[in-house]
């Protein structure tokens, strides 16, 4: 097995060169072939995810669940997805600054694909179409790993995409799945720093954890998306409610979603329970702390352990904090960097929070399920990066680039 992934590397490090030297015309050729291929397939990708449904342990949570359900719906949201990213603009070959050396030669800061990405991610197939479409638009070679539960679905996926390439004359290599359902394949697969320039990972905290551990390999990483969304004193009650409710239960299963909800002291007994209330009746249980257990009798008391929770559920926490401060003390103990909201007529208020939340997205008056590429305008994305380094938020086709200098001389020697 080890030289079977080896092999799928390395065809993916021979097919680099081609595909970023590709023209914008002849990338989005293939990734309109490839929304074709979905279309005409759709059947098939269907059966596949059927296949792979039939096959899930009764024990399986709903939401994970839910994740890996494809219906004609999100085959079509697939290939409209290729098609809007066919459509941006080619991030690779901007020239970011151009300007003259002390010594008379010009400097160009040019964009460059990053080089050979390893998505690894769970249970999502659609993440197979919007991976290697960000992928391949942005010049870097791809390697998918799904997880085991959606191995049908996403091989069906991917065999539109290698038509697609094939189709606009583009090496197949340039996207590229592992046909081995094993961690041993992951493991193979983090040793290959020779041959890998970054591992984007799309899973859950213990997926994270280990690649942490085990490869020497870059990664753009987020450990759980513990999202926050504080109503301040100054809050209307009706927005908060509306917003809290859609940040929380839109969709529990995604990580953008809600899974604390922080309370102003000095904000109106009547509020807060407006927003309380609110939650209840749309079928979340809430977890509350002494305060928040008197504005409703079915709210449940937390638990420590509770507030660091990512449910990825129709579940939640509640506690009251002391302000804007407050809020952000809470979020800085708790929270995993991902992103945070703040609901609040007071501008002042809404700008301190915004400046004082260290997470990767920090939002006033907005859910945070519009934390997304997608709702971004970036055309989609292929995951969340709560790091410091190179991407922050959404990771798009801007952040799947870096850059290089190409410097143009007249002879010139260095005295």
């Amino acid at each position: 097995m080890n030289n079977q992934i080896r092999e799928i590397a390395l065809a993916a490090k021979n097919a680099l060169p081609v595909l970023a030297a590709a023209s914008a015309a002849q990338k989005n050729a293939a990734l309109l072939a490839a929304a074709d291929e979905i279309v005409q397939n759709k059947q098939k990708i269907l059966q596949a995810n059927e296949r792979d449904l039939r096959s899930l342990k009764c024990s399986v949570p709903a939401p994970m669940r839910e994740r890996m359900v494809l219906n004609e719906a999100r085959v079509t949201a697939m290939a409209d997805g290729l098609k809007k990213i066919a459509q941006l603009p080619d991030p690779v070959g901007q020239i970011l600054k151009t300007w003259t050396a002390p010594a008379g030669f010009t400097i160009e800061k040019v964009t460059v694909p990053l080089g050979v990405l390893c998505v690894i991610y769970e249970s999502r197939p659609n993440v197979t179409a919007d991976a290697a479409a960000l992928c391949l638009k942005s010049g870097n070679t791809v390697i998918l790993r799904g997880g085991a539960d959606a191995f049908n679905s996403s091989f069906a996926i991917w065999e539109c995409l290698r038509d697609g390439l094939k189709k606009a004359g583009l090496p197949p290599e340039c996207a590229q799945t592992v046909p081995d359902k094993s961690r041993e394949a992951v493991g193979e697969l983090l040793k290959l720093d020779d041959l890998i320039d970054v591992i984007i990972p799309r899973g859950g905290k213990s997926l994270i954890e280990r690649l942490s551990k085990e490869t020497k390999i870059p990664m753009f990483k987020h450990l759980a998306g513990v999202c926050h969304t504080f109503v301040e004193k100054n809050a209307d009650a009706g927005m908060a409610a509306k917003v809290v409710v859609n940040a929380k239960m839109r969709r529990t299963s995604i990580c953008g979603a809600t899974e604390t909800l922080l309370l102003d002291k000095n904000l109106p007994t009547e509020s807060a329970k407006k927003v309380v209330d609110a939650l209840i009746n749309s079928g979340c249980e809430v977890r509350g702390d002494a305060f928040v257990q008197t504005l409703n009798p079915k709210v449940k008391p937390a638990a420590e352990t509770d507030w660091g929770t990512e449910y990825l559920d129709a579940i939640i926490n509640a506690g009251q904090v002391d302000g804007v401060a407050g809020a952000a003390a809470h979020i800085a103990k708790y929270g995993t960097a991902h992103t945070e909201s703040i609901i609040t007529s007071d501008a002042a208020a809404a700008e301190k929070f915004l400046n004082s939340v260290d997470s990767a997205v920090v939002m006033h008056n907005a859910s945070t399920q519009f934390c997304d590429g997608g709702e971004f305008g970036f055309g989609g994305e292929i995951g969340i990066s709560t790091g410091r380094l190179h991407a922050r938020g959404p990771v798009a086709l801007e952040q799947l680039v870096t850059f290089k200098y190409k410097v143009r001389g007249e002879g010139h020697v260095r005295k």
